[in-house]
C-alpha cells in the first residue's frame, strides 16, 4: 500500500466513484453488503413484514411499536453553580426500528442525558470507561481508526479552556478506568443549545455512530421573547443507525461501506410518534449526531422557523420549507401545529456531490382541542456576538480541503483513503497553526473534492461572510458549516480567552479518523 504521500489526488470523489457500476459492484464484494445503498421505508418494512429482510440475516430481531412516542432523554439539571454527574460508558442493548442491537453507550442508553447549566456554572462529570480492554495494538499509520473502547469528552460548540481536564480531546479515558472532567463555562457565554459526545481520535465515529452523544442546553437564550419561552421543548437528535450482522459494531468495516445498510434514527427511535395540538407552538433543539450525511429536513404541511443556529441565536427568524443540516450541526426551530392529521418529518433529496439519505424521521399527530398560540414577530434583531468588521481582521488564512484514492481500482476499503488539509494528514504531534490571544482572522476553507465536506473548529465559533466567494445574506455565527464540493466558504472569529491547543476538522467523521484534522495552538504573546 502506498503511504499518503505517495499516493495521488483523483477525482471523482470516493462515494462517486464506489457508486458507479463498477465501483460498486467491487465494493459490495469486498464488503459481503447485502442490500440497497440505504434502507428506505417501503423496501425495510416490505422484507420485515414478509419475514425475509436478508439485509440483516442473523440479527437478533425486536419488537417495533410503530406508534412509540418520541422518548425525551434524561434530564440533569444544574444547581447552586455547578452540574455535578456522572457518565458510564459501557456496552449495552438497545432494541432500535426492529432489531435488538448491542452498542457502546452512555448510562446504558440512547441518547445520553441532557446536560442543562447556566452560563457561569462548572459542569464536573466523572466519566467511567466500563468497556472492556482494546483488542487491537497501536496502528503505525495514525489515520486508521483503532482503539474503539478507549474515548474522552467534547463539549461540542462551548467556548471553553481546551485543556487540562476540561474540553481536552486530547485525554486519552482507556477502558477499565475513571476519569474526571471539570469544565468551567463563562458567565457570558452564549446561551443555546450544544451537545456532547467522544472526540479520541481513532474511536470517535464508531462510538458515535453507537449513539454516544446529548445534549447540553445553556438554559435563557429567548427568555426575553414570550412567545418562545411559552412554547414547550423538544429534543431531537438524529442520527443513522448501522450494524454488523451481529447486531453490533466491531471493526470500521461496518461503518466505512456506502453500502452498508442503515435507517435514521431520532432519539435512538425509529419513526417516533409526535403529538401537538393545532395552533399549538413548539420549539425543537434539533442536533444532527450522524457521522456523515447531510439531512434535508422537511415537516409536510408546515414551515420550520429557524430561532438558532449551533447554539448562537440568529437576529432574526428563517423561515422555510426545508432544512439542511449537516453532521455536528444545530437548529433550533420553531413548529406551529397546523390543522388536525398526520405528517411525517422527512429527509427529502439533496445533492452533496452523492445523493444524501432520504426517508422518514418521525410522525408528527396533530389532533385535540386547538391550543392557540402566536409565532413572535420579531427576534428583536439581537445577537450575543459582536459582528467582525474588515477593519478588525489581523490575518488571513486559506485552507483546502481534498479526498486522496488509490491510483488502481479501489476494492471500497477504508485504508486505500486519506483526507487532507492543506496536502497533509493528521499528525497528533504536529501544529499546524499557531495564533496569537487576542487575534481577530479572516479564513477561506477552499474544498477541491468532488463532494461537500463539513468544516468544524473548536473553542471560538465563527461568523459566516461569504460561500463561494459571494457575501451571505445574514452573517450567522456557526462553529460548523458546509463546504461546498469545488468551492469554499469565508468566516472571520476572534480568538479569545482561552490558550491552549484544540482542533479544526470535517465533521464528517470518517474523513476526520482518516486524515481530514488539524492542531491549533493559541499563545499569549
Amino acid at each position: 500500500m502506498p503511504s499518503p504521500s505517495e499516493r495521488s489526488v483523483q477525482s471523482p470523489a470516493r462515494r462517486r466513484l464506489l457508486l458507479s457500476g463498477a465501483g460498486l459492484g467491487t465494493l459490495l464484494l469486498a464488503s459481503g453488503a447485502l442490500g440497497t445503498l440505504f434502507m428506505r421505508r417501503s423496501a425495510a418494512d416490505d422484507a420485515m413484514d414478509m419475514g425475509g429482510d436478508h439485509r440483516h440475516r442473523g440479527v437478533p430481531r425486536a419488537p417495533w411499536d410503530r406508534n412509540a412516542a418520541l422518548v425525551e432523554p434524561e434530564i440533569r439539571r444544574s444547581a447552586g453553580g455547578e452540574l455535578r454527574t456522572s457518565l458510564r460508558v459501557a456496552y449495552a442493548y438497545k432494541n432500535i426500528g426492529g432489531y435488538r442491537l448491542a452498542l457502546r453507550m452512555y448510562e446504558g442508553n440512547i441518547p445520553a442525558p441532557t446536560l442543562r447549566v447556566q452560563p457561569g456554572d462548572v459542569l464536573r462529570i466523572r466519566l467511567d470507561n466500563q468497556l472492556p480492554p482494546n483488542p487491537d495494538p497501536m496502528p503505525a499509520d495514525m489515520t486508521l481508526p483503532h482503539h474503539f473502547n478507549s474515548t474522552n469528552f467534547h463539549f461540542h460548540g462551548g467556548h471553553v479552556s481546551p485543556g487540562g481536564i476540561a474540553d481536552n480531546v486530547f485525554r486519552v479515558m482507556e477502558p477499565g478506568q475513571g476519569y474526571d472532567i471539570e469544565i468551567a463555562i463563562p458567565a457570558d457565554h452564549p446561551r443555546g443549545t450544544y451537545w456532547y459526545h467522544p472526540h479520541k481520535h481513532g474511536s470517535a465515529d464508531i462510538q458515535m455512530v453507537s449513539g454516544m452523544s446529548g445534549v447540553l442546553i445553556i438554559e435563557g437564550d429567548f427568555d426575553d421573547i414570550p412567545e418562545i419561552k411559552a412554547a414547550a421543548e423538544q429534543v431531537l437528535l438524529l442520527n443513522e443507525v448501522l450494524f454488523d450482522y451481529r447486531g453490533t459494531i466491531e471493526t470500521y468495516d461496518t461503518v466505512w461501506p456506502e453500502a452498508v445498510p442503515r435507517f435514521l434514527s431520532v432519539n435512538g427511535q425509529r419513526e417516533p410518534v409526535i403529538r401537538m395540538r393545532p395552533g399549538e407552538v413548539r420549539r425543537w433543539r434539533i442536533v444532527h449526531t450522524g457521522h456523515e450525511d447531510n439531512l434535508n429536513l422537511a415537516l409536510d404541511g408546515h414551515a420550520l422557523t429557524a430561532i438558532a443556529f449551533d447554539g448562537i441565536r440568529r437576529p432574526e427568524m428563517a423561515r422555510s420549507d426545508a432544512l439542511l443540516m449537516a453532521p455536528g450541526q444545530r437548529a433550533d426551530v420553531l413548529v406551529k401545529a397546523g390543522v388536525p392529521g398526520t405528517y411525517m418529518l422527512r429527509a427529502i433529496a439533496n445533492d452533496q456531490g452523492y445523493p444524501s439519505p432520504t426517508g422518514p424521521l418521525a410522525r408528527l399527530i396533530v389532533e385535540g382541542e386547538p391550543l392557540p398560540m402566536p409565532l413572535p414577530k420579531t427576534l428583536g434583531g439581537k445577537s450575543p456576538l459582536k459582528a467582525i468588521g474588515a477593519a478588525e481582521v489581523t490575518n488571513r488564512r486559506l485552507l483546502t480541503l481534498e479526498a486522496v484514492m488509490p491510483e488502481y481500482p479501489p476494492a471500497g476499503n477504508y485504508q486505500e483513503f486519506t483526507y487532507l488539509i492543506c496536502g497533509r494528514a493528521f499528525d497528533p504531534q504536529r501544529v499546524d497553526h499557531r495564533i496569537p490571544l487576542g487575534a481577530v482572522e479572516e479564513w477561506r476553507v477552499v474544498n477541491e473534492d468532488e463532494s461537500d465536506h463539513v468544516f468544524h473548529i473548536h473553542t471560538n465559533p465563527f461568523q459566516m461572510v461569504a460561500v463561494n466567494d459571494q457575501p451571505v445574506a445574514v452573517e450567522d455565527w456557526r462553529d460548523t458549516v458546509v463546504v461546498p464540493r469545488k468551492g469554499s466558504v469565508t468566516f472571520r472569529t476572534r480568538f479569545l480567552d482561552f490558550t491552549g491547543r484544540f482542533v479544526l476538522h470535517c465533521h464528517m467523521m470518517n474523513h476526520e479518523e482518516l486524515g481530514m484534522m488539524q492542531i491549533v495552538e493559541v499563545y499569549d504573546a
